[in-house]
């Protein structure tokens, strides 16, 4: 399968976001996402983010009533035995504040649309973790990889990236040979089989192939209601009325008992809470609330995939006035010259703050190891120092905004560089994609935060999202 399949047309009634609402509204439950990077945000709005999950942060979050509640855990930053424990850690905090607070909740397991993360660990996790506090048995384990904003699609149980303006098998893509989380399957059962180890056999996993899902939601309902025993589930999802169809298939069957997790996309969530798609925020909407800050605005570019790399080269073309400062990654990976150079990265950033944007980039050269764990210390060492420079640069001259790109990335710069520990997510930069945030309290408050996923968007996406954030007195 080299090209995208045409689907079929619908033949039931089409699914409307209220629908989806209503259906949630009956059941008064709450989501929590867990999201294993900060990116899962881009497709949502007027949600409230935490970057700690303490039960008082949950308390306060689901105190604000919303249908979703995002918790960063940036576990695909981590290994094995970390990932999994956070997991726990959240679920157990959050279902102590639900029975605080009298809010029931189901658990949302947000991942990557190109298949990387740690999958089944963590889904496995949250099924025992609420098998073990809260007496519940989950019958399915529902796969919702689809971003169709971002060009990923579920067509027959394959899984397409749209690359260059062409669906290619995940399985073929660049993602696909990920140093941590590589695979080789495009085809979704395959992929779970061989994630799973051949716990779970493809024959065994339950595809909601795209005819049922056209057919509507009642279809859906039907397919899932037998199902018991954690089954796994696929779901095709070609755009944004499949993924509501789908979303509306399982509320009715929560409605009718049933106990799902689900590992799903980013735009997911927005349709399983019956939100609309949200335009793209404007400059005069991001700054109306904030302190006027003249100067310049921070973009920390820490993602290396292609995609991200091409778009720093279009950024850096179209703003040259935007001085860039580069943190050298070999020479972060050395103890002994690690300090003085990022002392230097931060007070350089700082200088020309008041001056317009500032560009704080990686070393393109990606360092890499044959090891998954090394090649995942080395992400975190680097991580470390871009967030130790975003920390004195909040401290020396606060920036105008910050546009953090790449997962692990915003991540960190958030929880870490910004000290943001309770946010509200505003809306996207981008239409279903690229989310701002606006933190609550604390060092970071008044600075509209912008998290931008490495892998999303053309060429001149990142170019487009500072242009709407620039200062017009430093165009």
């Amino acid at each position: 399968m080299d090209h995208r399949p045409i689907p079929p047309a619908r033949t039931g009634t089409a699914v409307t976001a209220s629908d989806v609402a209503a259906a949630v509204a009956r059941t008064g439950t709450t989501l929590v996402v867990l999201d294993d990077d900060p990116t899962g945000t881009q497709s949502v709005a007027d949600l409230p983010v935490l970057t700690r999950w303490e039960e008082p942060d949950f308390v306060w979050a689901f105190e604000q009533r919303s249908p979703a509640v995002y918790v960063l855990t940036n576990t695909r930053s981590l290994g094995r035995e970390d990932a999994a424990a956070r997991n726990r850690e959240v679920v157990v905090a959050a279902l102590a504040a639900a029975a605080r607070t009298g809010t029931h909740v189901r658990f949302v397991s947000r991942s990557d649309s190109t298949l990387r993360g740690h999958f089944p660990l963590e889904t496995d996790t949250l099924a025992a973790v609420l098998a073990e506090h809260d007496g519940r048995s989950v019958d399915a384990v529902v796969l919702v990889p689809a971003f169709p904003d971002a060009g990923r699609i579920t067509l027959h149980g394959w899984h397409f990236v749209r690359v260059g303006g062409e669906f290619v098998p995940v399985g073929d893509s660049e993602f696909a040979a990920d140093a941590t989380f590589g695979f080789s399957s495009s085809d979704l059962p395959a992929w779970v089989q061989e994630k799973t180890g051949g716990r779970v056999s493809a024959a065994d996993v339950v595809v909601l192939d795209i005819d049922t899902v056209r057919a509507g939601a009642q279809a859906v309902r039907d397919v899932l209601l037998p199902l018991t025993g954690g089954r796994t589930v696929v779901a095709d999802t070609v755009d944004e009325d499949d993924l509501r169809a789908v979303c509306l298939g399982l509320a009715l069957a929560e409605e009718a008992g049933r106990e799902f997790l689900y590992r799903v996309g980013p735009p997911f969530v927005r349709a399983r809470i019956g939100q609309e798609a949200r335009p793209p925020l404007e400059r005069a909407e991001i700054f109306a609330d904030v302190p006027v800050r003249r100067g310049g605005g921070l973009v920390v570019v820490g993602s290396h995939v292609g995609l991200t790399s091409r778009q720093l080269a279009v950024l850096q073309a179209e703003r040259p006035q935007a001085r860039s400062v580069v943190i050298d990654v070999p020479t972060v990976l050395d103890p002994a010259r690690a300090p003085a150079h990022l002392q230097a990265v931060g007070e350089e950033i700082a200088r020309r703050l008041p001056d317009g944007d500032v560009v704080l980039h990686t070393s393109r050269v990606l360092q890499r190891s044959d090891d998954p764990a090394e090649s995942l210390q080395i992400s975190r060492t680097v991580s470390a120092a871009v967030v130790d420079v975003v920390r004195a640069v909040l401290a020396a001259h606060p920036p105008r905004f910050v546009v953090a790109k790449g997962g692990i990335t915003s991540s960190d710069v958030a929880a870490h560089g910004l000290q943001i520990r309770h946010a509200v997510v505003r809306g996207p930069m981008l239409p279903g994609i690229v989310s701002l945030w606006e933190p609550v309290a604390g060092p970071a408050a008044g600075i509209p935060y912008v998290v931008f996923a490495g892998n999303v968007g053309d060429d001149d996406s990142l170019a487009a999202v500072v242009r709407t954030l620039a200062d017009p007195a430093h165009p």
